[in-house]
């Protein structure tokens, strides 16, 4: 089962979603490591529900307990074990439409793989409650990182219709980098209220609404990854689409890189400061699978929520009859909005984990 990434630095993710505890255990972090556990707690309220009516209002502390692999303050060099207790779980919410599909949901595709035997409350295992446990594990990615200077950083670029401005088109990107680090949305304060009142709409048209969240690299050093099936991109997005809602990622320009000309999207090469740069990021400072100083640049798209309120169309399992079906219960009406740092953690991890394999290799 797929429930675990890196190879050095490794992540397995245990848990369901209204189960009695989530967690993951950790692989890989050197020894003698002492964990900013200030920097874990703010990532993990980042990530927290109830922040508003633009998220699911269930009620999760996300308080941690580590178990092992940590003693006096250091890790250990052993498997450090985190686990996350449920709490605020009612279930009861799930048990009338148990048998209903529920559209774009993996109750069906789930049900079928394990021949009824999974846990469908919440979606059980396939749940974004499960992303906690990679924002635990990406904070310690991103502390690791920030001993070389690497920072990573995420925002909310759209929602909807409503589009933010770009982090490549930003002069100085020193001061976001401090301000998405305070805020517990990853959203430009400029267009902070016109994106929550977009969810708010979609929201009150018991419906929910997609959205992108876009990533940087910074300081990312040169000769990073491999070609052909280990690059930098499709080792990336083996995380990214780890991600639940998570259904496209693209690199640089993406698909606007086909409607331009080679003259126009090749990034020449320019001195700055005794360093070889690229004028341009066209192509997301990735060349041939293998990094080449310049930002990491890459979108994610997230789909709407597919918890709605309005009635659906459906299938039920044990009557193979069509039915109607209508979801209760405490959903996010766009989960992009806590996918933010979520998809920074899932970076962190997968960077720090293909620098460490470059190290291995000499």
């Amino acid at each position: 089962m797929g429930s675990q990434i890196g190879e050095i630095f490794k992540i397995s993710i245990f848990g369901e979603s209204h189960g009695t505890a989530i967690g993951c255990v950790i692989e890989g972090i050197p020894a003698g490591t002492k964990l900013d556990l200030d920097l874990i707690r703010k990532r993990m309220a980042q990530r927290k529900p109830g922040q508003g009516s633009f998220t699911t209002p269930r009620q999760e502390g996300d308080r941690f307990e580590i178990l092992s692999g940590f003693f006096n303050d250091h890790t250990t060099g052993t498997p450090l074990c985190m686990m996350i207790k449920n709490h605020d779980t009612r279930s009861k919410d799930y048990e009338k439409t148990k048998s209903l599909l529920r559209p774009s949901h993996a109750d069906y595709t789930g049900a079928i793989k394990w021949h009824g035997a999974n846990d469908f409350r919440g979606g059980g295992h396939f749940s974004a409650r499960l992303t906690a446990p990679l924002v635990f594990a990406g904070a310690i990615a991103e502390q690791l990182l920030s001993e070389q200077n690497i920072k990573i950083i995420s925002q909310v670029a759209s929602v909807g219709t409503v589009t933010c401005k770009s982090l490549t088109d930003y002069t100085d990107i020193e001061p976001l980098l401090n301000q998405f680090d305070e805020t517990p949305l990853l959203i430009h304060s400029d267009y902070e209220a016109s994106v929550l009142e977009e969810i708010e709409n979609a929201r009150n048209a018991l419906d929910s609404v997609g959205g992108v969240v876009e990533t940087l690299v910074l300081n990312m050093p040169v000769g990073v990854g491999n070609p052909m099936f280990d690059t930098i991109e499709s080792e990336l997005s083996y995380g990214l689409f780890g991600i639940p809602a998570v259904k496209g990622v693209s690199f640089g320009k993406g698909f606007d890189i086909s409607k331009m000309r080679g003259s126009e999207a090749n990034d020449a090469f320019i001195m700055e400061e005794d360093m070889i740069k690229t004028k341009t990021n066209h192509n997301g400072g990735i060349n041939g699978g293998i990094s080449n100083g310049m930002p990491i640049w890459f979108r994610c798209a997230f789909k709407p929520t597919p918890s709605i309120a309005k009635p659906q169309d459906t299938v039920n399992l044990e009557t193979l009859k069509e039915e109607k079906l209508e979801i209760v219960g405490r959903h996010d009406p766009c989960v992009a909005l806590r996918g933010a740092v979520v998809v920074k953690a899932v970076t962190a991890i997968k960077i720090y984990d293909l620098i460490r394999k470059e190290m291995s290799n000499g």
